[in-house]
């Protein structure tokens, strides 16, 4: 990772030949692809016309299975399919596929989107204050701060909140990108790179790390706390379906919901323990109370200047690092849907 060129070469490796074509062919000059344009601006319809349809994220089953508990009401539309995606990459390829309308993500999907020329909004913010990962070391490894991890080689996903929170720790620490060796993965391959001693540390979910540790801390595993958080958990669109003024209704009427499935989750743990992480994820209930025990309050902000703020940065710290071109944030963001997350739920929950 010493020159831009190594980075580009990089970049296209990670986002695999499909998207690299799709994507990258479109910056060949050296600037980042115009995306989030185009996007209607007319007012939201009061009403869902009948018969709107939306494909829906729901990563592991959790977003259906949170509105099955909290006895939500009835959406006015039919959620034709939930989909179990949730890595931003495998989002970005749906939506280019036209196989799924709405995702729930971090704020650096998004920013890969724009990259790659593919036109999408944020159309919902849940701002996170507490860190939703940690760094893993492989088994038998002495690190014990991220300082230790100068010389080392990291599991990297560009794409993917873990790689902004790798980022971020890594400035926080003053290592440079060319301190490290960044081993290009995606999410779900960072449990089996540690397991193999391909990477020397991985950033783990809170979800991931208790099942981890179960399995390998007795062979000299272990885990690294940081205060590095990822502050956005938002939900985003295509430009198309934003601009399909059903689509449009249907994605505001969704959002409230969305909103108060959260706050329903964090006020009934001892239900979401049992019904999701034991249930379904295999945990025992220890771990999964652990877990819980560091789960954010959702915070669902009016405004949204905090979090153009915080997707600037992150922009920003990949363009530093020669991931994407340095660009303006803001066209990311639907204004439309602005108000509509905060005004659905109690005043502790709006930031």
């Amino acid at each position: 990772m010493s020159s831009t060129l190594d980075r580009r070469l990089f970049l296209t490796s990670l986002l695999g030949a499909a998207a690299g074509v799709a994507g990258l062919s479109g910056c060949a000059d050296g600037t980042a692809a115009t995306s989030a344009k185009g996007a209607s601006t007319a007012p939201l319809a009061t009403e869902v016309p009948a018969g709107t349809s939306l494909k829906i994220a729901s990563f592991q089953n959790a977003q259906e299975l949170q509105f099955k508990l909290a006895k939500l009401p009835k959406l006015p539309f039919t959620v034709s399919s939930w989909l179990n995606i949730g890595a931003g990459p495998d989002v970005i390829n749906a939506f280019r596929a036209k196989s799924l309308d709405l995702a729930n993500n971090a704020g650096i999907p998004p920013i890969q989107a724009y990259y790659q020329g593919f036109d999408a909004k944020i159309v919902a913010i849940n701002v996170t204050r507490k860190p939703n990962y940690l760094f893993a070391t492989k088994p038998g490894s002495d690190i014990r701060s991220v300082a230790d991890f100068e010389g080392k080689r990291l599991a990297f996903s560009q794409g993917q909140a873990q790689g902004v929170v790798l980022l971020r720790a890594l400035k926080k620490a003053g290592l440079a990108y060319d301190d490290v060796t960044l081993v290009p993965l995606t999410s779900n391959q960072f449990l089996t790179a540690l397991q193999s001693g391909q990477v020397d540390i991985a950033p783990l979910g809170n979800v991931q790390a208790p099942a981890y540790l179960q399995q390998y801390e007795a062979k000299g595993a272990r885990t690294i706390t940081t205060d590095v958080v990822d502050l956005l958990s938002l939900l985003w669109a295509p430009v198309s379906v934003l601009n399909d003024r059903a689509k449009a209704a249907a994605v505001a009427a969704y959002i409230p919901q969305w909103a108060q499935g959260q706050v329903w989750q964090y006020e009934h743990p001892d239900v979401w323990n049992k019904e999701f992480y034991v249930k379904t994820q295999n945990l025992t209930l220890p771990q999964a109370e652990a877990i819980t025990a560091l789960a954010n309050k959702p915070l669902f902000p009016p405004s949204w200047d905090e979090a153009i703020a915080w997707e600037q940065e992150t922009a920003d710290l990949l363009a530093e690092g020669g991931f994407v071109k340095k660009f303006d944030v803001s066209p990311l963001f639907d204004h439309r849907f602005e108000h509509l997350a905060a005004e659905a739920v109690p005043a502790e929950y709006r930031k």
